[in-house]
């Protein structure tokens, strides 16, 4: 590989540049501006005393785009002082700045003379123009590595933001490049921006691209929950898919509809994820999601203070003394919240069960979502092998082999057995039982229970043990 190039810009021509995209500070794995004031006057300061500032470090596409690796801040704070009307603070230090100024001399001729300025409180517009035209001649230098792709300039960031100032959460984002674009549209979602309590810290610091990241990961991924940030953005970025984003997605829409003011604080830094993977659990119920939030306003108002679980802890008392990202201590979380919504919605009974479907035999859930081709023939043989099956369920008053969860069961073992998997899904049920949550479609019910079989099937294969 070429050894990189050397490219030096008027500090002009090179934020005109970035103004234009041509040189882009927004590679999907970059960290958000996090600069604060202090570091924004002391770069300014630089530029305008000709210090020396580090080359920004650029990686260029096959088209000649270049990207930011390394100088991201540096750029977005030179661009906020010459473009964004930012003013120097007055707690600046050393804030007179010497420069040749322009005088007319007593013959007419333009001469030099040493002056001072004071840069407390200005901004690029109340400059000398001396002073602008100093700072736009500044002589910025780059490195440009060339032939990359995203995946190489995700490394580069890596390499070069190796230091203090690149915070956990910040750096674990760039194993993430496969999937950093559609984290940050996530994260600038309204849902982010308005139905929650996040603190400008979390928005700035990485907090945000966190949360969703733990959220993608226990609604999809909960078996092979990681506690590290940057193991969980090894694994999405190795087992994500588009489908599980495009879903999450859906989910903050609906969301945004239905959280008020009085219940967004619910959704804050520590437990976002578990109540954003509750919803979409409670969104496979076919209920409105109004419902969601009336049962969030009841958990906030007395539940969480009240209703003890199994172990007799309230919920903020689960896997106290413990880290909060443990896996045993999400489940129990879960598991409680779970129980708690199901009781909230009455999920069993005919009370405030919303049907959203009419009914529907196991040849149409068959003919939907498996074959089109499926004959009465084919569903009759199901039939019999689902009663063979059902008897490794012990509970005979079991939802899952009651008449009104019939078609869904008959269709699950109808998909087991074109897969050559009846065998198997009789290990699976007995543990799924337990837990299984109990939809008021039946559409939605198959789907639940094929969703959890073929997990239960991949880890059986890769010779993982999950009950």
């Amino acid at each position: 590989m070429a050894r990189p190039r050397k490219q030096t810009y008027t500090l002009d021509m090179y934020l005109k540049k970035n103004k234009k995209g041509d040189i882009d500070n927004n590679a999907d794995v970059q960290r958000n501006f996090a600069w604060n004031n202090e570091q924004i006057n002391e770069l300014i300061v630089t530029v305008l005393t000709d210090d020396y500032i580090p080359p920004i470090i650029l990686g260029e596409e096959a088209d000649s785009k270049l990207h930011i690796v390394d100088g991201g801040c540096r750029t977005a704070a030179l661009r906020k002082f010459r473009e964004g009307n930012y003013k120097i603070t007055s707690s600046i230090e050393n804030s007179f700045i010497p420069y040749k100024k322009k005088v007319r001399g007593k013959n007419g001729k333009t001469c030099y003379e040493d002056g001072l300025f004071d840069i407390r409180n200005k901004t690029y517009a109340k400059l000398p123009e001396e002073l602008k035209e100093k700072f736009d001649e500044y002589q910025i230098e780059t490195v440009i590595h060339e032939c990359c792709d995203g995946s190489r300039i995700s490394g580069y960031i890596k390499r070069y933001n190796n230091h203090v100032a690149m915070n956990t959460d910040q750096r674990a984002f760039t194993y993430l490049d496969k999937y950093a674009g559609r984290i940050r549209q996530l994260a600038e979602s309204r849902f982010f921006l308005e139905c929650s309590s996040y603190s400008e810290k979390d928005k700035t610091k990485g907090g945000i691209e966190r949360i969703i990241v733990e959220t993608l990961m226990c609604m999809n991924h909960f078996e092979d929950w990681k506690k590290q940030p940057k193991a969980l953005c090894r694994y999405l970025n190795e087992n994500a898919s588009e489908e599980e984003f495009a879903v999450f997605a859906k989910r903050l829409r609906r969301l945004e509809k239905i959280i008020a003011a009085d219940i967004k604080d619910i959704f804050n830094k520590k437990d976002s994820f578990l109540f954003l993977t509750l919803f979409d659990k409670f969104c496979r119920l076919g209920m409105e999601d109004i419902r969601f939030a009336e049962f969030l306003r009841k958990f906030k108002k007395s539940l969480r203070a009240a209703v003890r679980n199994k172990k007799g802890q309230l919920f903020d008392e689960i896997g106290k003394g413990l880290s909060t990202k443990d896996k045993p201590v999400i489940a129990d979380k879960l598991e409680m919240l779970e129980g708690l919504m199901a009781e909230f919605l009455h999920i069993g009974g005919e009370k405030d069960c919303i049907l959203t479907e009419e009914p529907v035999t196991p040849k149409d859930i068959l003919a939907e979502y498996v074959d089109k081709g499926v004959t009465d023939e084919d569903v009759e043989l199901y039939e019999i092998i689902a009663n063979d099956i059902s008897e490794v369920i012990e509970d005979i008053d079991s939802g899952l082999l009651s008449d009104e969860n019939r078609p869904s069961f008959v269709a699950l073992v109808g998909y087991a057995v074109r897969e050559d998997t009846e065998g198997l899904l009789k290990k699976w049920l007995p543990g799924f039982e337990k837990n299984r949550p109990v939809f008021c479609s039946q559409k939605q019910n198959y789907l639940y229970m094929k969703e959890a079989f073929e997990k239960f099937a991949r880890y059986r294969q890769r010779g993982i043990v999950t009950g």
